[in-house]
């Protein structure tokens, strides 16, 4: 599912192809975006072509091509607030200290998808819940997201994964966090601090390392379990 922006944008890239056969500069996607920055233009179009949506055609400035657009399934969400994970942790503690543990499993609370690529909205969903192990948690909130995207596959986390995020504000370099870019894109990455500057780092050597100041990131928990199915 295409987040609000991605699908503004992928829309506007489709119809300028359509008119014109030329793809928009970043400035006009900028400006038709309303975005204050070219950064969040190449953010959205590295999702975009992550997902396959579109691709840079090599050797052509400004060049790309749309690949496919989004089914019904694929169409922006209407509450905009929605698209960013916003857990309500008092609300998911109140229902883990209810929920009952059979055979020494826990169900904790789905949150969404997120992207372990260049960061994208986390669409949260409040109405699913996995099992998992209650020994491997600490006493701390827990929630659960799956995974889309390759880019932490050499730390051994795969597209479609379960990862188990015990919440928390601050972690470890090092530590697999979700962190909360700009108050609005959520990724999953390695987190590294270099003096007054923030690394996302990925685990996987055809993505790059994006560097944010102290104020654009926010900690929401960090990795300590991963699921998944064969």
């Amino acid at each position: 599912m295409l987040t609000r922006k991605q699908h503004e944008l992928l829309s506007f890239i489709h119809e300028r192809l359509e008119d014109t056969g030329i793809s928009p500069s970043f400035e006009e996607m900028k400006e038709a975006l309303n975005l204050k920055s070219k950064s969040g233009i190449h953010r959205l179009i590295t999702a975009l072509e992550e997902r396959g949506f579109i691709r840079r055609l090599p050797h052509r400035a400004r060049a790309l091509e749309v690949l496919k657009l989004p089914d019904a399934s694929g169409q922006p969400p209407s509450d905009p607030a929605s698209n960013v994970v916003a857990p309500d942790f008092a609300k998911s503690r109140r229902e883990s200290l209810r929920s009952a543990v059979t055979d020494g499993v826990v169900d904790v609370p789905l949150y969404g998808a997120i992207a372990a690529g260049t960061p994208i909205e986390a669409l949260q969903n409040n109405d699913r819940s996995v099992g998992y192990p209650a020994g491997m948690l600490s006493s701390r909130e827990h929630y659960a997201l799956e995974v889309s995207g390759d880019s932490m596959i050499d730390a051994g986390i795969h597209d479609g994964d379960t990862v188990i995020i015990e919440r928390c504000d601050t972690a470890d370099n090092g530590s697999i966090v979700v962190a909360l870019v700009d108050d609005q894109e959520a990724t999953l990455k390695k987190l590294r601090r270099k003096g007054h500057s923030i690394a996302l780092e990925a685990a996987n050597p055809a993505y790059e390392t994006r560097i944010f100041g102290p104020d654009q990131v926010k900690i929401q928990g960090r990795l300590v379990g991963l699921m998944r199915q064969y």
